[in-house]
């Protein structure tokens, strides 16, 4: 599988690598794009969901560091949960 990374940009400023174990979340995200906070997150979750399966279906299990970024990125979201307008800007795709 084809692993990746999308670099991202929180509504702080904060930068952050987001691993996928596959190429998927370019389905999901352009880049650079802003997506609104709620958006992103279910973006997110759907890609990386999707990735797992990919690696499921390969290898007979999914992928736990997707499972694990998915958690990251929900509760990193929630710390911006009350904050009017909150976006998340998808920077750029890294192989």
């Amino acid at each position: 599988m084809p692993e990746m990374h999308f670099h991202i940009r929180w509504p702080d400023g904060v930068e952050e690598a987001c691993y996928s174990p596959s190429t998927i979340v370019t389905e999901h995200f352009e880049a650079p794009a802003d997506y609104p906070l709620a958006d992103f997150v279910a973006r997110s979750r759907t890609a990386l969901n999707t990735a797992s399966e990919r690696v499921r279906s390969k290898f007979g299990m999914g992928c736990a560091q997707a499972m694990v970024q998915i958690a990251s990125i929900e509760a990193t979201a929630a710390r911006f949960a009350s904050t009017p307008n909150a976006a998340v800007r998808v920077e750029r795709f890294e192989r």
